[in-house]
């Protein structure tokens, strides 16, 4: 079987449910935005794997639901068969799963009193871009749920997706030994300057 079909050349492809949608098209955004984070998952997963193993376990089992995620968005709900509904249907055991783990991570970090800047080594640096990728994802799919497109679960992972990712950086931050660095406000303006150095 050949990697390349050729089918979508003239710039279209098809979703689960068959039909054939331009590939700019809002569900296939999604679709892009989902796969991203899932591929830097992949890179925060192999930088957590000597950190941590149950994280990086963690970690693997989200890429295969953002899978599933990807499924129930590439299957409309107004244009797919019943069949093929219920072969991708996303349960809310899923979230719950989550949450599950970031109250563990939770209990053993210590408590957040300040804004903190991407960090924490390469793992934690890692889970923040993901984070953020995936608010990305995030917001392109809750469109779709608003048009009935998408079954309003899969916004609800995404949501709690990057709760656990946040609580997952700084996580593998405390693992690896390293600090967070934490916001600091600019200093006030001298006054009559234009706050250039000399």
């Amino acid at each position: 079987m050949k990697i390349y079909t050729k089918t979508g050349d003239a710039g279209a492809s098809s979703l689960y449910s068959g039909e054939r949608r331009p590939k700019d098209d809002a569900v296939f955004a999604a679709l892009g935005d989902v796969d991203e984070v899932n591929s830097i998952l992949g890179l925060a997963r192999e930088h957590a794997r000597s950190l941590d193993p149950g994280l990086a376990a963690q970690l693997e089992g989200i890429q295969s639901r953002l899978l599933d995620v990807g499924s129930a968005v590439a299957t409309p709900l107004p244009s797919s068969s019943e069949h093929k509904l219920q072969r991708v249907a996303f349960s809310a055991a899923h979230t719950q799963q989550l949450e599950q783990w970031i109250d563990e991570m939770s209990s053993q970090l210590p408590p957040l009193t300040q804004f903190i800047l991407p960090s924490g080594g390469l793992a934690a640096a890692t889970l923040h871009v993901a984070r953020s990728v995936c608010r990305r994802a995030e917001r392109a799919v809750v469109p779709l749920v608003r048009c009935e497109a998408t079954d309003a679960a899969v916004a609800v992972y995404l949501n709690r997706l990057s709760d656990y990712l946040f609580t997952a950086a700084r996580y593998a931050a405390l693992k690896a030994g390293e600090p967070e660095t934490v916001w600091f406000k600019a200093p006030a303006a001298t006054p009559g300057g234009d706050g250039a150095s000399a």
